[in-house]
């Protein structure tokens, strides 16, 4: 929304604004209407899409940093990537309300350790992060070939096995090509994050 509501018209911002109003969502942050027990596809960005999480040992280091931070809030991440200046998780989380807390601390600290490796203190790293609850198997398994997709939607490689930062061979490893091919054909991507994905 940051980025429509820019464009928009003083009357489209107040309409807008009082939609959200109605729906008991926050003015100006993404809602986080649903707070179950359940899996969901995590996303953040770098604020204004800069490509902030690089060079290659960042973005190594960064992604070691999200599995520690989130193993001790006890979510599980069930397929990753991380790309220059945004990254998704499908994961399973057992205390929503602590969630907010979890990226608090993870873009917290990331933001000061790479403003002052950039000699670019006082630089808004983050953007909020958003949240979309999985709905049921074909959801899942759609957000699985979507966030191993990624790298080469937003064209950093031509394959998806050509991006390190992704549970892509993880699953290649543990479940095989032929697993993967078969998730691939039954749960297509088709339009999936056209609306939304950076």
């Amino acid at each position: 929304m940051p980025y429509e509501y820019r464009r928009m018209t003083n009357a489209e911002r107040e309409a807008v604004l009082k939609q959200r109003e109605a729906k008991g969502y926050p003015l100006y942050a993404p809602p986080h209407p649903f707070k179950v027990k359940t899996c969901y596809l995590l996303t953040a960005a770098n604020y204004e899409h800069q490509g902030i999480i690089k060079p290659e040992a960042r973005l190594t280091e960064f992604q070691k940093l999200v599995f520690e931070r989130f193993a001790e809030f006890e979510v599980e991440v069930a397929a990753w990537v991380f790309l220059h200046n945004h990254y998704h998780l499908l994961a399973f989380v057992p205390h929503f309300p602590r969630l907010s807390i979890l990226f608090n601390r993870l873009h917290g600290v990331t933001s000061r350790q790479w403003n002052l490796e950039d000699e670019k203190v006082g630089r808004k790293v983050w953007y909020k992060y958003t949240d979309r609850m999985i709905r049921d198997e074909r959801h899942y398994f759609a957000t699985i070939n979507y966030i191993h997709y990624n790298p080469v939607k937003h064209g950093y490689t031509k394959r998806a096995d050509e991006w390190p930062w992704s549970s892509f061979h993880w699953y290649f490893e543990h479940s095989g090509r032929d697993w993967l091919v078969e998730i691939w054909k039954r749960y297509p991507i088709k339009s999936y994050g056209d609306k939304w994905d950076i």
